[in-house]
């Protein structure tokens, strides 16, 4: 099994910036992409912004501009620096990990991994 912990969530003021974390408890040999996913209170899960093993970035609409997703593969460590926070990005932040399921010594993981979350409240 593989722990994927996020942090850096917190109570910000409209028009500020937080910067986001996720690591997981393994190297990154088998991670194909990690990706932001968020939640608020009565709403579908979306994506944020997606890394690929290869540094490709894919945002979400909501992201597009004010956020921007990196890696440190060494560390297993995906970021997500968020500017210009806005009350509608108030969720729970959660972060995702896939697996290849090619590769047979990566085949001990499971196809994905998710966090716990953290959450985000921006007001206004």
């Amino acid at each position: 099994q593989v722990r994927m912990v996020e942090s850096g969530g917190g109570l910000v003021d409209a028009g500020s910036s937080l910067r986001l974390s996720c690591t997981a408890s393994v190297d990154s040999t088998c991670i194909t992409a990690m990706g932001w996913y968020r939640q608020a209170h009565g709403e579908e899960r979306e994506m944020v912004a997606i890394i690929t093993y290869a540094d490709r970035k894919i945002y979400g609409e909501s992201a597009r501009g004010r956020f921007t997703v990196s890696q440190d593969k060494a560390k297993s460590t995906m970021y997500l620096q968020m500017d210009a926070l806005e009350p509608e990005d108030t969720a729970v932040y959660y972060c995702n990990a896939a697996f290849d399921p090619v590769l047979k010594t990566c085949r001990q993981y499971e196809p994905e991994y998710w966090g716990q979350g953290t959450q985000v409240t921006v007001s206004s």
